[in-house]
């Protein structure tokens, strides 16, 4: 065939070329950047608050005072583009003042400088390695000693600037040298001092509607100018900022010192900057998983953002600024803010670049004085009494104590080395302290090994079980989670010897739930008695072979056939319990959270919705036992063989939260309105816990609109004291796949009795009707179309029970002061995916909620 030939037939609607064949196709235009206002705003917030806490930390560590906006504007810039947390603000940090001052006293500022470059150089090198990860295994007990520390010497050393002094070098120099300058104070430097602490602290507090419009305007700018100005009417006469040329301002030199002592400088500054970076992206991508509203950010890559903060650091100690690191007021400011893209952290650093060439005249009218003030409240803040609560609640104090001393009294290096000594120190001593207890009680021998069992823990372990005679019943209860080839020799020795020798021995506390029985030869061969208990009287688990209790998965047991069957039976039936219900994980340990079907509060609303039943399978009158019927028993031996579990495993771990809730009452933020089906578990669907969620449950997740005829006093109750007494923030709405409500609308309706179950099902109608209106848009799941006209209905019943929501007037009047949110979800059971309804492009669209997409 000739090659001139077409091979096919033309194609009648194949569009044109727009351009000759063998000419290039035209230039694409260029793309034109885009910034969006809420990036626009944010960027402007965050740079009126990182204008003087820049000024203020330069101040602080001894630094020339451009170099703390040369550090702003690189952080801003650099590691706004580059790094892997979108919305973190990296610039001067004060957790890096205490470790600059060092250096600047020690080395100099070129040098520091040049430290700073070889610091950037060693993130750089381990963001390559990829072990940002690693970071994070840091004790926050330690992280937050190591803040706290910092705080303390920061504050101490503004003291002596704001009272119009010098501060000294260490923390203790400033101790002995604070009498004398008490003795020498002056006046005009404590009067600006005072009036911007007065400004930071009562500009959040403004009351009514006005000030509520004042409090955008960030506190620490008002403080400063507000001190300026008076500072300039009044006439006094203080300290000013002093920003020198440019011309003459220093760049990075070749380090000169001690190599050991470079080196321990360039470990201390990547570390502090390092953890301090990392530990921000983390508490960012908290920040904006919990901000209302749609709009998705990427979660931060942390081994980009090491890339981005070594990359900034390389440029900020090259051009003769501070180091850099994620600063968590900056960063706060800006998702707060509204930001949605890395551009508010760029064009913030833009907008300090402007300030540093535009603006020095105005700079140079701040007081010292003021910018002192403003940085020793930074200090005193690091010292978090939340932080304390947290580590005290985790038995971690002398931690975070040891810590906070180390860096105050010795250095950032020290301190920090001294935590990690200590927190190893106490991890050791939990895991070799046991409290191994011996008792008897009617008869029976109780052991209790409370804590880790190991060899250590042996001799006492011997001695208590050997307090057991021979031929008595023996109970031994493990509390803890771990136990070693020692510990489990001497015991399984003991138990052998001992029912060798008659005694009957039984072991708990290895699995939640499980209870090992091992008795004598003679008690084993003979035959269980008929009606399922042993010669005890207690219930028997010998027909089922699956493990009594594991979260989140039903129990379906078969009694065993034979002995070969029942071996089979028992390791198909672990195996499955592995797949099913061991999530791999749990270490045998309790799943908190899958230990209830809902957090904080439980209603039940609508007439036959006040129990968690499962609409979505027929009833079968006939399976249901009578009082004493045999599935009555085995239905009650679960409730109590679960309540047992809990008393045993779970109480004593979720103990003190209960009882502060208790003292405390309860205080949730979030509203969560979902169907009765027993396969929803509100707690592991949203990972909550005691205390979070005030749940509203009934059948179809449906809200009756107001009104004397259509209301229902039960939903309305809930929702009103949800919004006005507990002031919860937002409220959901979920429902789910293969909703037995949804299939019963869909159903024709016998004639009949209008049964208290059809009464209710009439707030569903709303939902039907809207499936069938073909005008309105559907609702859609992202990625997929709807598999059925029963999917379809529940996604639009949870739009249409939004809607409902809208109509009370509680709702309503929160929702117009901008106090609530309203979300709507989806659950596919069978897929275990949740689908979050979103606006996209004028319809509604349930997305799915991916695991990347989630916060730590």
């Amino acid at each position: 065939m000739p090659a001139c030939i077409p091979t096919h037939t033309a194609d009648p609607n194949r569009p044109e070329r727009a351009h000759p064949p063998h000419s290039p196709p035209p230039a694409r235009p260029p793309r034109r950047l885009r910034i969006a206002g809420a990036d626009l705003s944010a960027a402007v917030a965050v740079f009126l608050i990182a204008l003087p806490l820049s000024l203020g930390i330069a101040l602080a560590t001894g630094a020339p005072l451009q170099a703390g906006l040369v550090a702003a504007a690189v952080g801003g810039i650099v590691a706004g583009r580059i790094g892997g947390s979108p919305l973190q603000v990296s610039g001067p940090a004060a957790g890096l003042t205490v470790v600059t001052a060092d250096l600047i006293q020690q080395y100099g500022w070129r040098t520091t400088c040049a430290i700073t470059v070889l610091a950037g150089l060693a993130q750089i090198g381990l963001g390559c390695l990829r072990v940002a990860r690693g970071a994070l295994a840091v004790s926050p007990a330690i992280v937050h000693g190591m803040l706290a520390g910092i705080g303390v010497t920061i504050a101490v050393a503004q003291v002596h600037i704001v009272l119009g002094g010098t501060p000294q070098s260490s923390v203790p120099d400033n101790l002995r040298a604070l009498p004398a300058q008490l003795a020498d104070v002056d006046p005009a430097a404590v009067a600006v001092s005072v009036l911007t602490l007065a400004l930071l602290l009562l500009w959040p507090k403004l009351p009514g509607q006005a000030g509520r419009l004042l409090r955008k305007v960030p506190a620490a700018l008002v403080a400063v100018t507000g001190a300026t100005a008076t500072a300039a009417a009044a006439g006094l006469v203080v300290a000013a900022v002093d920003l020198p040329s440019w011309r003459s301002h220093a760049l990075a030199g070749l380090p000169e010192g001690p190599v050991l002592g470079l080196v321990a400088a360039v470990l201390t500054t990547t570390l502090v900057c390092s953890v301090q970076s990392l530990l921000g992206a983390v508490a960012v991508d908290k920040l904006v998983s919990r901000r209302p509203g749609p709009g998705h950010v990427p979660r931060s890559d942390l081994d980009r953002e090491l890339l981005g903060q070594g990359t900034a650091n390389i440029a900020s100690g090259c051009l003769g600024g501070l180091p850099v690191a994620g600063v968590a007021v900056r960063s706060s400011a800006n998702v707060h803010a509204g930001a949605v893209s890395r551009n508010s952290t760029m064009l913030h650093g833009v907008l300090v670049v402007v300030a540093a060439l535009l603006m020095v005249p105005f700079l140079e009218l701040i007081p010292l004085a003021s910018l002192a003030a403003l940085v020793m409240a930074v200090g005193i803040q690091m010292v978090s009494l939340h932080h304390i609560r947290t580590v005290t609640r985790h038995r971690e104090t002398l931690v975070y104590a040891v810590t906070a001393v180390g860096v105050v009294f010795a250095g950032v290096l020290e301190g920090v080395a001294l935590g990690i000594a200590v927190a190893v120190g106490v991890a050791l001593h939990r895991l070799t302290r046991t409290r191994i207890t011996h008792e008897e009680k009617e008869g029976v021998h109780h052991v209790h090994v409370r804590g880790q069992l190991t060899f250590l823990a042996v001799p006492r372990l011997s001695r208590a079980l050997h307090l057991v005679p021979q031929g008595a019943t023996g109970v031994v209860a493990l509390d803890g989670s771990f136990m070693d080839h020692a510990a489990y020799e001497a015991l399984h020795d003991w138990k052998n010897t001992h029912t060798a020798r008659g005694g009957v021995v039984e072991i708990t506390g290895r699995r939640p739930g499980v209870g090992v029985r091992i008795a004598e030869p003679a008690v084993l061969a003979s035959s269980p008695p008929a009606d399922g208990t042993d010669e005890t009287g207690v219930p028997s688990d010998a027909g089922c072979r699956c493990r009594p209790w594991t979260a989140w998965r039903n129990h379906q047991c078969e009694p065993p056939l034979s002995a070969p069957d029942d071996d089979r039976s028992d390791h198909g039936s672990r195996d499955t319990g592995d797949r099913q219900g061991g999530h791999g994980g749990h270490g045998g340990r309790p799943n908190l959270s899958g230990t209830g079907t809902g957090s904080g509060v439980s209603t039940a609303s609508g007439t036959g919705t006040g129990t968690d039943t499962d609409t979505d399978t027929d009833t079968d009158t006939d399976s249901v036992s009578g009082a004493g019927g045999p599935e009555a028993s085995r239905t009650g031996t679960d409730l109590v063989r679960g309540l047992s579990t809990f008393q045993r495993s779970t109480a004593p771990l979720v103990r003190g939260e209960l009882a502060r809730l208790a003292r405390e009452g309860q205080q949730p933020t979030q509203l969560f309105l979902t169907c009765a089906d027993s396969r929803l578990v509100t707690s592991m669907i949203t990972s909550s816990g005691p205390g979070d969620l005030f749940v509203v449950r009934n059948v179809g997740n449906l809200v009756p609109p107001p009104g004397e005829e259509s209301g229902d006093d039960s939903v309305a109750a809930a929702l009103e004291y949800a919004v006005e007494v507990l002031a919860v923030r937002s409220i959901t709405v979920c429902g789910h796949s293969g909703c037995g409500a949804m299939q019963a609308l869909l159903d024709p309706q016998p004639a009949g009795a209008r049964t208290p179950l059809r009464r209710w099902l009439r707030h569903g109608l709303p939902s039907l009707e809207r499936v069938r209106d073909r005008s309105r848009p559907w609702v859609r799941l992202a990625g997929r179309a709807p598999a059925d006209t029963a999917e379809q209905l529940c996604l639009v019943n949870v739009v249409q029970q939004l809607e409902h929501l809208r109509a009370h007037e509680s709702v309503a009047r929160a929702l117009k002061d901008g106090l609530l949110t309203l979300h709507g979800l989806y659950f596919h059971v069978g897929e275990a995916q949740a689908y979050l309804l979103t606006e996209a492009a004028g319809e509604r669209v349930f997305d799915r909620v991916r695991a990347e997409d989630l916060a730590l």
